[in-house]
C-alpha cells in the first residue's frame, strides 16, 4: 500500500478504555495507515475512518463510554465507523449482558448464545456461513477463518452482513448506513482479518 494513500486517510480508534487498543493500532499500522487513539470529540468527528473497539461486559463498557460522552459523539458521525467485538454489540439497541441500553445505531439486541452444549465462551477460529456482497468483505470467502471470543450474540436480520454458526446462527457482521460491526477480532485473525481492516480503510465514504 502506498504512502500517498496512508497519508491521505485520517484514521482514529476511539479510546473506549475497555479494549486492547494496542493490538488494533498495530494492525492498522501494518496495513500502511497512520492511526491515533483518542477520545477527543473534534479529532473523532474530523476523521475519515473511525474504529469503535470493546471487550468485556456491556454494562461496564456503556458506563465508561457514557461517562466520556462518547455516545453523543458517535451518533453524529457520518463517515464509516467499524465496531469490533463488544464494539459491534454496543452499536445495537440493547444488551442482555447487564440489561443495558446500547447506542441504538443498528437495530437488534444482544442475547446469550444458545450454544447447544458447546463450550462458552465461543473462543477460537471459525469460518463464516453466509457473506454478503459488501465492500467490507471484498476478497473474503467461506474458507477464511476469523478469531472469535464472545458469549453473547445478535441474531441474523436484514442488517446482517455475514453469519457464523456456533450452536446457533448469529451475526458475525452488522451494518446500518455508515455504521458497521464485526463480532470477530480482525486484528487477531491473520490474513483474513487484515483483509477486513484493509477493506474498511479503503472504503469510500
Amino acid at each position: 500500500m502506498s504512502d500517498s494513500i496512508s497519508n491521505t486517510v485520517d484514521c482514529v480508534i476511539i479510546d473506549t478504555s475497555c479494549a486492547n487498543l494496542s493490538s488494533l493500532k498495530f494492525a492498522v499500522e501494518r496495513a500502511g495507515y497512520a492511526v491515533s487513539v483518542t477520545d477527543d470529540p473534534a479529532k473523532i468527528k474530523a476523521a475519515d475512518k473511525v474504529f469503535l473497539p470493546g471487550v468485556g461486559a456491556a454494562g461496564a463498557a456503556m458506563k465508561i463510554i457514557n461517562d466520556k460522552g462518547i455516545p453523543e459523539i458517535v451518533k453524529e458521525l457520518t463517515q464509516p465507523v467499524l465496531g469490533i467485538c463488544l464494539g459491534m454489540q454496543l452499536m445495537t439497541e440493547f444488551s442482555a449482558e447487564g440489561n443495558v441500553d446500547c447506542l441504538g445505531l443498528i437495530p437488534g439486541q444482544v442475547k446469550p448464545i444458545k450454544a447447544d452444549g458447546l463450550r462458552l465462551p465461543h473462543m477460537g477460529w471459525n469460518t463464516l456461513t453466509e457473506i454478503s456482497d459488501h465492500p467490507l468483505f471484498a476478497g473474503i470467502t467461506k474458507q477464511d477463518y476469523f478469531y472469535f471470543v464472545h458469549s453473547l450474540c445478535v441474531a441474523p436480520s436484514e442488517y446482517t452482513l455475514a453469519t457464523c454458526e456456533y450452536g446457533q446462527a448469529f451475526s458475525a457482521s452488522l451494518q446500518n448506513g455508515n455504521f458497521m460491526g464485526v463480532q470477530f477480532h480482525p486484528e487477531r485473525s491473520g490474513k483474513s482479518g487484515a483483509q477486513i481492516i484493509k477493506n474498511f480503510l479503503e472504503m469510500k465514504s
